[in-house]
């Protein structure tokens, strides 16, 4: 039977239109006289179309219809429900067209915990574009899922600050919202004298100048109390390292950032970024433009804001590049990271186990961690890329991917001979945006800034390890940057 659309208003002029869509859920309406299905509807479930009228503007308007009359419209509604959020397709950009104060750009953990942050402080609405069909499938899905302590990265480092502020935040949080996790510990292993004074001075910055707790192990506990791991010249013991769920976190966030009337659009990859210039003549004094076509029907809608964050993770660079001049291009690096995972009962290790990280090597060395069913994998290993697109795990049925498992059996033997090189399998692979290339030895520090020359543009790049950790201190960070002050990310 024919009927005309339900039409309703949310009342909320401050928050999006499709905030009752993304809290699903929480919202019913009541149809219309002619329609057939019971009374109320719930909004999830019986309405597949829409279309936005701005109308006033004081209100936004749905005018919706429901599965159970005919529908004026050809364009779908693609909204479910509202978790898990890591599977909900994309949103339609037909409810898009009106300016939003906030975009972020990149929804990997550091993504969704800005936007989350500035949702919660903004008075206009917070769009975050991603451009995969999910939250999260790259860098933040695919790393060791560690809380990290904040040892490695030097007093007067961005990581050091954002990593204890982050580890502190994340610990808060998962326990205030039920996102699993485990403070495990971790002891980083020596071998050599070398390796030896750099764990010595480790344990002077952490003890002077940090304030992150750390612990010498002597040779009898590590005897002891080691499980097998050997750690020929001594063990500094890390007790507020730990692992979570990676997956868990996003879902929380991304659910605490649509509590507060976020936009989530999936599928919808970036291809233009254009500042407005307003009537000082300064890039993006006048707002900016952001063109995002919608993967899964081809179309391109404009999305225009006062603000946006470059979170894209590996895509961050390209996303510079379409806003920077010839003179301010930018190249990322990529170091993919293979997994490994363990079948053998034996050894069995309850711990995280670090080696001493070699300068140069673009990570942290081939360590022992543990997923929350405290199941061994080891990873990752350092293998710099060409595209950040090449996730594919080896086959050690290939001679790369031998090579590869024969590099990590030598690199684990040396803190844990008693493994079985058999039970070692590839499992999967991660790829971490490197600023600097495999050719330089330095540290290399976060980069989260203004761009100098516009306004309205916070760039993110580089974040890699310790990204996972920091994700909330980075909010906090950004949110300082554009407001001047940050209200907390608890």
């Amino acid at each position: 039977m024919d009927a005309p659309p339900v039409r309703f208003a949310y009342a909320n002029p401050e928050r999006s239109c499709i905030s009752p869509l993304a809290s699903a859920f929480q919202c019913s309406i009541a149809p219309s006289n002619q329609c057939p299905a019971p009374e109320p509807h719930v909004l999830q479930q019986c309405f597949t179309h829409a279309i936005v009228d701005a109308g006033s503007c004081d209100r936004w308007w749905l005018e919706v219809t429901c599965r159970f009359c005919t529908c004026p419209q050809p364009r779908p509604l693609r909204v479910s429900q509202r978790r898990p959020l890591t599977k909900r397709p994309s949103i339609s950009l037909l409810f898009m067209e009106k300016a939003n104060t906030l975009q972020v750009i990149g929804g990997g953990v550091v993504g969704i915990a800005v936007a989350r942050q500035l949702a919660r402080r903004s008075s206009g609405s917070t769009v975050l574009i991603e451009r995969h069909t999910a939250l999260g499938t790259e860098t933040s899905s695919r790393n060791s899922e560690v809380i990290h302590a904040g040892i490695y990265y030097g007093s007067d480092s961005l990581k050091a600050r954002m990593c204890i502020r982050g580890k502190n935040l994340l610990y808060d949080l998962c326990t205030r919202y039920g996102v699993d996790h485990r403070r495990t510990g971790k002891w980083i292993v020596a071998q050599t004298p070398a390796q030896r004074e750099s764990l010595e001075k480790f344990h002077a910055v952490c003890r002077d100048k940090l304030d992150v707790p750390t612990r010498w192990i002597a040779a009898a506990e590590v005897e002891r109390d080691g499980e097998g791991v050997v750690a020929a010249e001594g063990a500094l013991e890390s007790p507020t390292t730990g692992i979570i769920d990676s997956h868990g976190l996003m879902t929380c966030l991304a659910g605490l950032f649509e509590d507060e009337g976020g936009i989530v659009a999936l599928n919808s990859p970036v291809t233009a970024v254009r500042p407005e210039e307003g009537g000082d003549g300064t890039p993006g004094s006048g707002g900016w433009a952001v063109d995002v076509r919608d993967a899964a029907t081809g179309e391109t809608s404009t999305i225009t804001a006062d603000t946006i964050v470059n979170a894209a993770g590996l895509g961050a660079g390209h996303v510079h590049n379409m806003i920077a001049g010839p003179d301010r291009q930018m190249t990322l690096h990529y170091a993919k990271g293979n997994y490994f995972s363990y079948s053998a009962s034996r050894p069995s290790v309850s711990r995280l186990i670090y080696p001493v990280p070699e300068p140069g090597l673009g990570g942290l060395g081939t360590h022992l961690t543990l997923d929350l069913g405290g199941r061994m994998r080891f990873g990752p290993d350092v293998e710099w890329v060409q595209s950040p697109d090449d996730l594919a795990a080896y086959s050690k049925e290939t001679a790369r991917g031998a090579a590869r498992l024969r590099e990590a059996v030598a690199e684990i033997q040396k803190y844990l001979p008693g493994i079985d090189p058999d039970s070692l399998d590839p499992d999967y692979a991660g790829i971490r945006p490197k600023l600097a290339g495999k050719d330089h030895k330095g540290f290399v520090d976060f980069e989260v800034r203004v761009e100098d020359g516009y306004r309205g543009w916070v760039n993110l790049l580089g974040i890699e390890s310790p990204g996972l950790t920091s994700s909330l201190a980075i909010a906090e960070r950004v949110e300082e940057m554009l407001y001047g002050t940050a209200r907390g990310s608890s």
